[in-house]
């Protein structure tokens, strides 16, 4: 019965993040005075809807997705009203808007686990600290690092709290790290500074230092400070990972996807010491998704909202220089194209979710 309640708990998260995504284009479209045909929630058969001003809100039968259908979205139109009569900024701002509202629910859900659960996410509210060296190590000293210096980036990515730390060095490649580090209130550049894993005390890879999380102010202010460096933290996140699929060192089996996301919030929920740790546990895990789902909406791939986005820079620059725009008949195919290839990759990461289940 634990298992069931989890799973329809990690089913409810994505529907709410469906909707308050959908909701974002809703909104955005109202705002700018766009004709909205149907706001859904859910695909495939309706189960119920209601009209209201023109528009017919309704719930679909499956719950895997949602769609906020605009005049204008598909083909050409002559309304005023359609969203291929709109600026080019009110475009912007329809299409970025889903994946805004993804980032402030992520942002919200933080803000509300910090508050309630602090003591279970320390690590996440400190900062990376360097408190000592291990023998043999020759890069001690003013021109090196000191005991004390906060770890601040990693060879380009900010250090947002002391489990950063770890993960950026564990994937550099080994011939020097880019260091920026917070010495007595100011920032020192080591620029290919020569730390190199090696043995220390019989330890491999440990780069030579030890570091150890050194708390901030546990204040609300300071708990808003935290919220927003966790949610920066899951945006950089997403474009390690990226950076990680891209240079090799991580390959499609390493994705995870819906089935995968339900096992592991599920896990989460059965082996938590109480409610509390639970509701912290599945909220952090929530907030990790919505951001994700924020950033990887607004990457420039066809039928995603990026993608809907740099068809728009696209179409201004073909105007400028050409005076004419894509047809719309044809960006349509190419993010029809776009839709099955992401749908493809989703059967994909789901069948490798489904195995890891039962290996």
């Amino acid at each position: 019965m634990t298992y069931v309640l989890y799973i329809l708990v990690a089913l409810l998260i994505f529907g709410v993040l469906i909707a308050v995504h959908e909701w974002g284009h809703y909104i955005a479209a109202r705002i700018c005075g766009v004709t909205v045909y149907e706001f859904a929630i859910g695909m495939g058969p309706m189960v119920y809807h209601k009209e209201k001003r023109g528009c017919r809100y309704s719930i679909r039968l499956l719950p895997i997705g949602g769609f906020c259908s605009l005049e204008g979205e598909e083909e050409e139109s002559d309304d005023p009203n359609s969203l291929n009569n709109q600026g080019f900024w009110k475009k912007v701002f329809i299409f970025a808007a889903g994946a805004l509202m993804n980032f402030i629910l992520g942002l919200v859900i933080i803000v509300f686990i910090l508050l309630v659960g602090s003591n279970y996410f320390a690590t996440f509210r400190s900062d990376a600290v360097i408190t000592g060296f291990a023998d043999g190590f020759q890069l001690e000293g003013e021109s090196g690092l000191m005991e004390g210096d906060i770890l601040y980036k990693i060879d380009g990515y900010r250090v947002y709290n002391y489990t950063d730390a770890s993960l950026f060095l564990q994937y550099n490649d080994g011939n020097g790290v880019d260091l920026v580090v917070i010495r007595n209130g100011e920032n020192i550049t080591l620029k290919d500074f020569p730390m190199y894993r090696s043995t220390y005390e019989g330890v491999e890879g440990r780069f030579g230092i030890t570091i150890a999380a050194q708390p901030r102010s546990q204040s609300f202010f300071g708990t808003l400070r935290d919220a927003w460096y966790m949610a920066l933290d899951f945006v950089q996140l997403v474009w390690f990972s990226l950076a990680q699929l891209f240079n090799g060192q991580a390959g499609v089996q390493d994705l995870t996807g819906a089935v995968g996301i339900v096992s592991t919030i599920t896990e989460v929920g059965v082996q938590s010491t109480s409610a509390l740790v639970a509701v912290c546990q599945i909220g952090y895990f929530a907030a990790l998704i919505a951001v994700n789902l924020a950033v990887m909406n607004l990457l420039p791939i066809p039928a995603l909202d990026g993608g809907k986005i740099f068809f728009l820079v696209v179409n201004a620059v073909a105007m400028l220089l050409f005076r004419r725009k894509i047809p719309a008949k044809y960006e349509n195919y190419i993010h029809a194209a776009g839709f099955l290839l992401l749908m493809g990759l989703m059967v994909v990461v789901t069948f490798q979710d489904v195995w890891r289940l039962f290996q």
